[in-house]
């Protein structure tokens, strides 16, 4: 019997196109793959010896992305009728969480719309109440903090990781997300030691109903300083049971690569990956797929397209991440079996020539390909879950709460 396994593809941060609540969070107009084209074609998105002109995702576009892209955003981003009929599933799909955070994208996806508000720190200045800052202090038995504000992860290092050497104080920031970030030097200050501060910062946090507290470790000397892959997210667990949590339930392997397991705070998984940089981690995605058993799910979250372009507002490093993930396409392909299925989606948007750094309200794609996958217009679904929804069927469990299945209707 031919093995049935589905890996989902999740692009961190590829929107396609502002939703149409966007302005109610100041993004109306954000599209990050369409900003993304557009500046390719106009050359600002050259890299000298690496990338230059239009942007090249033969792979991408054969399964359907402009096609879905046009779909979402009403843009022709692409002549379309140059192009051979898409040989996956290919549509949008709008978010109903509220807010535009990455765990409300992931769980969404899995099932479970966030539709409670999430605690946010707005001041850009003095983010984060005196109550939090001292019992975090007090508890943690730290000299003191610095930060406390709204910042780039890599410029608040520039400015402040210094003084954070010499005065053993951690740096704390946040964003227009819904995070309390703390900083520290991985010698200096210590691993573990970031870890063991953002344990008690999670229990503080609870009461401000934030959604995740995240340690961004660091090395380096002045003026060299670099985030490291020891980044570890602690977030709140999803309110219900997901996908995830149902399918570890029917006896199913839920195999979560890069940060997937710390989004879902490490329930419904059965393995846990991690991997440093888009490359690696589609490597641990092919291996994941070589080895996994019948009725797998395979989730792996690329998170570089956010965390290192869309935040850091790199359209040319964001452009080349997807020409790199775009040419791995064909080695997925020639893995898989007849009964598996592939869907690439995303969690927001974070386009990189928009205002700010924070994410924007936008629609996901949604592509769903396989041996067995016929090119096909899924439209307009109203609900990331309706992914969750597809797979739950695919791998034969139970119906979810929440989406509705786009195979075979």
């Amino acid at each position: 019997m031919t093995s049935r396994r589905v890996c989902i593809l999740l692009m961190d941060s590829f929107g396609v196109g502002a939703s149409l609540d966007a302005p109610k969070y100041g993004d109306q107009g954000a599209n990050t793959f369409g900003s993304i084209v557009k500046a390719c074609a106009s050359g600002r998105a050259d890299i000298d010896g690496v990338r230059k002109g239009a942007i090249h995702l033969p792979n991408l576009t054969r399964l359907g992305l402009f096609h879905a892209a046009t779909a979402s955003c009403g843009e022709k981003l692409a002549d379309l009728s140059n192009l051979a009929e898409p040989t996956a599933h290919y549509g949008y799909a709008v978010e109903q969480s509220l807010g535009k955070d990455t765990p409300s994208g992931h769980w969404e996806i899995a099932g479970v719309p966030v539709t409670f508000e999430w605690g946010y720190f707005k001041n850009a200045q003095n983010s984060f109440p005196d109550a939090l800052l001292n019992a975090l202090i007090k508890q943690a038995k730290l000299p003191g903090v610095l930060g406390n504000q709204h910042a780039s992860g890599t410029v608040i290092l520039e400015e402040l990781a210094e003084e954070h050497i010499k005065t053993g104080k951690p740096i704390v920031y946040t964003s227009a997300d819904s995070v309390f970030q703390i900083a520290a030097h991985e010698e200096h200050f210590g691993l573990q030691r970031l870890y063991e501060i953002c344990e008690i910062a999670r229990t503080l946090v609870d009461d401000y109903n934030i959604g995740r507290v995240i340690a961004r470790p660091f090395t380096g000397t002045s003026g060299r300083f670099k985030r490291t892959n020891n980044r570890r997210d602690y977030s709140t667990p999803p309110p219900e049971k997901t996908l995830l949590d149902l399918l570890k339930q029917s006896g199913k392997e839920v195999i979560s690569i890069g940060k997937i397991a710390d989004i879902f705070a490490h329930k419904g998984l059965t393995q846990k990956i991690k991997a440093d940089g888009n490359m690696a981690l589609f490597d641990e995605t092919l291996q994941a797929m070589r080895n996994a058993p019948d009725n797998a799910l395979i989730f792996t979250n690329f998170v570089d397209f956010d965390s290192s372009y869309g935040h850091r507002r790199d359209v040319a490093g964001y452009a080349h991440a997807l020409e790199q993930f775009d040419a791995r396409i064909p080695e997925l392909e020639a893995i898989l079996t007849p009964e598996d299925l592939v869907i690439i989606a995303a969690d927001h948007g974070c386009d990189p020539t928009f205002e700010g750094s924070d994410h924007t309200r936008e629609h996901i794609p949604v592509i769903a390909f396989g041996k067995n996958i016929n090119g096909k217009f899924i439209g307009r679904r109203d609900s990331f879950a309706d992914i969750g929804q597809t797979i739950a069927e695919y791998l034969a469990i139970r119906p979810l709460p929440c989406g509705v299945s786009f195979l075979n209707k």
